[in-house]
């Protein structure tokens, strides 16, 4: 993203273009740590080589995720900028209308009629059917590792268990959750910090598809409403907008495609991270075997020690000062969750993973923009430990983990296991 700024000195720039070129390269993706404590030890707030700051250490992110004068950067931060065309991509457009990018009254809005979506009631109604689809999975993967001696822990497990758990919530067909799965994986591209021309490209097929896609779902559930969520959702939305079905039609549209992809790639990367920094270590996997009421602690160090998300944008509503930096007003602001998280001023020894650690982290955002589906991510990481731990006592990986080189979405493409 761009915004007017200065860079202060030639020294800085280059430091910052060798550290991003190092995180999207295949060493930084496999440990982005180094790339964490370069960018922190060039200071709170870096200036970006294209303007804006990248924000590094824990209270300075927290301060700009919590505070009230920080914006989301919407439709009317895009068109004044002094290249708005810049924002004008099809899938650039379609995501701008999401919650992540809305900013009050419009965000205040839909998050009110969402409520506390994935509340105790609901996610003890959603548990049963979460540890049935862990079952599963699991027997599906014993059943490739007996047969090959080795499985792929992602594909067979941890990309499943979220298009399975939010399918079967929203009432998606199971025929459909490849087709999902698909144009949520190419649709990301369009919310990389500096995305080139061919991923738009891809982005912008895949927004169509999604398109196409969530508007006939939607107009089916219409057509045949009955008591499930998104049947809700349209009974709620109709009443508000009772002379603009185009109006009801498009929020309907921008919820359910954003709740849905929004809990696949992030929930896929936690889970693969939990199984690969607790089994490539068999004094970690014993230890939480040996006390598995620590299990909880043991997901929230995997959120701290490689969050799946690793930046976020914000706006300066109006000039300030950010950790004695001097921000103008609509300057962006780049807010680094593994810096933040691997801060030694607010967590000690930050380089080391530590099951045990109960630390801080800020993987799931802050203020009006918290992460919707925290408690359901973290509920899905908690019943595949537990069936784990249980069923699969000798797991441990076969090889390291692959992944997709990217600078926002962080995503694992396979990583070889064998019991």
């Amino acid at each position: 993203m761009t915004a007017p700024g200065d860079i202060r000195g030639t020294t800085d720039r280059r430091a910052v273009l060798t550290l991003l070129r190092k995180l999207r390269s295949p060493d930084g993706q496999a440990d982005p740590v180094p790339v964490w404590r370069g960018l922190r030890e060039l200071g709170d707030v870096v200036p970006a080589p294209w303007g804006g700051y990248f924000v590094t250490g824990y209270d300075t992110c927290d301060q700009v995720l919590r505070g009230r004068n920080w914006l989301a950067p919407d439709f009317a931060w895009q068109e004044r900028q002094q290249t708005p065309e810049r924002w004008q991509a099809l899938a650039t457009q379609e995501m701008t209308r999401t919650l992540m990018r809305l900013n009050a009254p419009a965000h205040t809005c839909q998050r009110r009629a969402l409520g506390n979506l994935f509340d105790r009631k609901t996610l003890a109604a959603m548990q049963p059917g979460i540890a049935t689809h862990v079952s599963d999975l699991l027997d599906l993967l014993t059943e490739e590792v007996r047969a090959d001696g080795e499985a792929d822990f992602v594909t067979t497990v941890s990309e499943q268990l979220p298009i399975r758990t939010v399918g079967q919530w929203l009432g998606l067909p199971v025929e459909d959750h490849a087709r999902i799965s698909s144009f949520t994986h190419r649709q990301v591209y369009a919310q990389e910090l500096l995305p080139t021309k061919s991923e738009l490209n891809v982005s912008a097929e895949a927004t169509l598809d999604m398109r196409d896609y969530f508007t006939t779902l939607i107009a089916n559930r219409r057509a045949d409403l009955g008591d499930d969520i998104l049947s809700g959702w349209i009974r709620h939305w109709d009443e508000q907008y009772p002379d603009d079905r185009a109006l009801a039609d498009q929020t309907l549209y921008d919820l359910t495609m954003f709740i849905t992809i929004a809990s696949l790639e992030t929930t896929a990367t936690l889970l693969t991270n939990c199984v690969w920094f607790l089994t490539q270590d068999p004094s970690r996997i014993g230890w939480l075997r040996r006390n598995p009421d620590r299990i909880d602690d043991a997901i929230d160090e995997a959120l701290r020690y490689d969050p799946p998300i690793h930046l976020n944008t914000r706006i300066a509503a109006d000039d300030t000062v950010l950790a004695g930096v001097p921000i103008a007003k609509d300057t962006t602001i780049h807010v680094l969750y593994g810096a933040a998280n691997h801060d030694p001023r607010r967590n000690e020894d930050p380089e080391v993973f530590d099951p045990a650690r109960k630390g801080s982290h800020l993987t799931f955002g802050g203020g009006a923009h918290y992460c919707l589906g925290a408690a359901l991510a973290r509920m899905e990481a908690r019943e595949l430990l537990t069936a784990l731990l249980d069923r699969l006592p000798a797991l441990r990986p076969a090889a390291s983990p692959a992944y997709a080189s990217r600078m926002v979405f962080r995503r694992i493409t396979s990583l070889k296991v064998t019991a």
